[in-house]
C-alpha cells in the first residue's frame, strides 16, 4: 500500500539480514550477540524437517507455526542468515525487522485552520444538518457520520444491527477498550496481542512484560478503525456499521506504528485457528513499497528477504480464508493504479537510502491488499469522489467506501473542513501527545471542530477526532461485511456461528451501489492543489470500474436482499 501520504517514519528498525540461496557462506564465523530471526520454509517442508535444518544452521527454535511453515528462532551466530538459507528446505532467515506500518493518516495534512472558526465550523454545521434532516441521527454524534448515510447503514441495522455471535478482528495497534462505545463490544476472551513492546522500536516499556495488555493501544489507529466497525448504538458518543457484533483485539503492530512479519502472520493464523469471522488490514508493507521475487534494480539479500515476506504473508492469508475468515484490506494511500505501477522511487525507506526500483506487476506485490482473498476497498470523499490519495484500478480494487477528503467540496464552504473526514473513537492518552487534549482531559483551543468529547453522568468520557485515508475506508467495507455474516451466518460446529468468506464476498459485490466512471475518465485534482501525479484514469464500465469497483458498499443492501449463493456480482 501507500507510503506517499504519510508524515515519515517514526522509528528505525533493526537491520535485517537475509541471504539468497547460492550467496557464498563464509567457512567460519565467530559468535556474537543473539538476535531473533524469522525462518521461512519451502514449500511442502514437514514443520519437524525444517526445525531439523534450523537446529543444523545454528538456531534454536522458539515458537512455531506449522500452519504457514513460519518459525521464530533465536541465535547467536553472526551467519546464521547465510547458513540457514543456504538450507535447500528453508527460503530463508530473516532478523527481526519491520514489514509494516500503519498510515500516518493526515489528519487534516498539517493544515487545521488557525482560526478553528468559520470554515470548519460551517462545513461541520452543514454536514451536521444533512444528516439529521434526513434522520440520520442515532447516537449523539451520528449526525457527523456522512459515511453511514453513504452506505446506508442508518437503515441497515433497523434489519439488522449485527450479530453478538460475529467476530471482528481489528490487525493493527490494538484497541482502546475503555472508551464507553467500544467496551459494551469489546471481546475479551478472543483479543490477544502479538506485538510485544520493542524497545528499540517503541521505546521503554510500560509494563513489565513489555506485553501491552489487551483493551489497549497506544498508537490510537486500532482504536479509530474499531469504532468505525462496531461502535455499539447506546445512546453515546457514535455508533458504528455494525453495532451489535463483537470486536476482536488482534495487536499485530507495535506501539510506534511499525509492523512485524512474524506478529501480523501469527495474527491471521490465530484468527483462522479461533474462528474469527472477519478480519480488518488497514496497514501497509514495509520496508519496500512493492514487494518483488526478483526485481533487478535489488541485491540479491534484497530479493530473498521480500520472497520470505511474499511467502509468509500468501500462506497466512490463504490459511485464514480457508478457515472461514473473510478478509478486508486498505488498498493504499499512493494515489496509484495499482495494476500500472510507477517506478519506486521511495524504498527502502529507512536503513539505507532510497534508489528507483521499476515495478513489474507480473512479480511485485502490494501486501496484504494485494493478497490472496483479500477484499480491497478505496477511499471516497462525502461528494462520491475518489479521495485524491486513494490507490485504485480494475486489476486490485473490490469495492469503494467512505474514507474521507479533507479538500472534497471545491467552491464550498465544506471545502478543507474536518467534517470531510472520518470521525471515529480515539483514545484519550494519544490526543494528550498529540496535543489536542489538555492534561486535565478537556479539548485544547482551536481543536473543538476536530476533537469530540463525550461525558455519562458517573464522568465516564469517550474521545473521537477525525481521520481520513483507505485505512478509515477498510473498516466500513468490514462492518458490511460483519452485518453479511450477522444476517445470512449459520450455526458451525461446537457452538459456533459463520459463513463462507467467498459467500461473504460475492454477496458483498452483488449489493454494492454501482458507480460509474467520472467524466471526464482522466480525474486531476490541480484545484485542490495537487500535482500531475495525483492524475488518475478510471477504466471500466458502471458495472465494474477502477475507482469503484463493483461499487459504493451498501448496508442496507446486503442485509434486505436475499443470498443467492451461486450468483455472480
Amino acid at each position: 500500500m501507500s507510503k506517499r501520504f504519510t508524515a515519515g517514519a517514526v522509528a528505525t528498525a533493526a537491520a535485517l539480514a537475509l541471504t539468497a540461496a547460492g550467496l557464498g557462506v563464509p567457512a567460519s564465523a565467530a559468535p556474537s550477540t543473539s538476535r531473533t530471526f524469522t525462518v521461512v520454509a519451502e514449500d511442502g517442508v514437514a514443520a519437524d524437517t525444517a526445525v531439523a535444518a534450523i537446529r543444523a544452521a545454528g538456531g534454536t527454535v522458539v515458537s512455531r507455526s506449522d500452519e504457514v511453515g513460519m518459525f521464530q528462532v533465536t541465535s547467536d551466530r553472526a551467519d546464521f542468515a547465510a547458513r540457514a538459507t543456504a538450507a535447500p528446505t528453508l527460503i530463508g532467515a530473516a532478523e527481526q525487522k519491520v514489514i509494516g506500518r500503519k498510515p500516518k493518516l493526515d489528519r487534516v495534512e498539517q493544515e487545521h485552520l488557525t482560526a478553528a472558526g468559520a470554515a470548519g465550523a460551517a462545513g461541520a454545521a452543514g454536514a451536521a444538518g444533512a444528516a439529521a434532516k434526513k434522520g440520520a441521527k442515532l447516537d449523539p454524534l451520528d449526525e457527523k457520520l456522512w459515511g453511514l448515510e453513504m452506505i446506508r447503514a442508518d437503515k441497515a441495522r433497523k434489519i439488522e444491527p449485527g450479530d453478538r455471535r460475529v467476530t471482528v478482528g481489528v490487525l493493527d495497534t490494538g484497541v482502546d477498550a475503555s472508551n464507553p462505545d467500544i467496551a459494551p463490544n469489546f471481546n475479551w476472551s478472543l483479543s490477544r496481542n502479538f506485538a510485544p513492546d520493542l524497545v528499540d522500536v517503541d521505546g521503554a516499556c510500560e509494563v513489565a512484560s513489555c506485553l501491552d495488555p489487551v483493551g489497549t493501544d497506544d498508537g490510537g489507529h486500532g482504536t479509530h478503525v474499531a469504532g468505525t466497525i462496531g461502535a455499539a448504538a447506546n445512546g453515546f458518543g457514535l455508533s458504528g456499521v455494525a453495532p451489535n457484533v463483537s470486536l476482536v483485539e488482534l495487536k499485530g503492530g507495535q506501539d510506534s506504528g511499525y509492523f512485524f512479519l512474524d506478529p501480523v502472520v501469527n495474527a491471521l493464523v490465530y484468527a483462522g485457528r479461533s474462528g474469527i469471522d472477519v478480519v480488518n488490514m488497514s496497514f501497509y508493507v514495509d520496508p519496500w513499497l512493492y514487494n518483488c521475487t526478483a526485481n533487478p534494480a535489488d541485491s540479491p539479500e534484497d530479493q530473498a528477504e521480500q520472497r520470505a515476506i511474499i511467502k509468509a504473508m500468501k500462506r497466512a492469508l490463504v490459511f485464514a480464508h480457508n478457515k472461514g475468515v473473510t478478509l478486508v484490506g486498505a488498498l493504499g494511500n499512493n494515489n496509484e493504479d495499482l495494476g500500472a505501477p510507477r517506478t519506486d522511487t521511495t524504498s527502502p525507506d529507512y536503513g539505507a537510502d532510497p534508489y528507483p526500483r521499476p515495478i513489474d506487476n507480473n512479480s511485485c506485490w502490494d501486501l496484504p491488499t494485494e493478497g490472496p482473498h483479500v477484499i480491497g476497498v478505496s477511499s471516497l470523499g462525502p461528494s462520491g469522489k475518489k479521495s485524491d490519495f486513494s490507490n485504485y484500478g480494475t486489476e486490485q480494487i473490490s469495492v469503494a467506501a467512505p474514507g474521507g477528503w479533507f479538500r472534497d467540496g471545491f467552491g464550498t464552504d465544506s471545502y478543507r473542513t474536518d467534517a470531510n473526514m472520518i470521525l471515529s473513537s480515539y483514545p484519550k492518552h494519544v490526543l494528550q501527545e498529540e496535543g489536542s487534549v489538555d492534561a486535565d482531559g478537556n479539548i485544547v483551543a482551536g481543536f473543538e471542530e476536530s476533537v469530540f468529547k463525550q461525558c455519562k453522568a458517573n464522568g465516564e468520557c469517550g474521545y473521537y477526532t477525525y481521520l481520513q485515508g483507505t485505512s478509515m475506508a477498510s473498516p466500513h467495507a468490514a462492518g458490511v461485511a460483519a452485518l453479511i455474516v450477522s444476517r445470512y451466518g449459520k450455526p458451525q460446529g461446537r457452538g459456533g456461528f459463520g459463513m463462507a468468506p467467498d459467500l461473504v464476498e460475492q454477496h458483498l459485490y452483488r449489493t454494492a451501489a454501482e458507480h460509474a466512471c467520472p467524466e471526464p475518465r482522466l480525474q486531476q485534482y490541480r484545484n485542490e492543489g495537487r500535482d500531475e501525479t495525483y492524475d488518475a484514469y478510471c477504466a471500466g464500465g458502471v458495472n465494474f470500474n477502477g475507482f469503484y469497483g463493483y461499487g459504493i458498499v451498501d448496508a442496507y443492501a446486503a442485509v434486505k436482499t436475499p443470498l443467492k449463493p451461486n450468483a455472480r456480482p
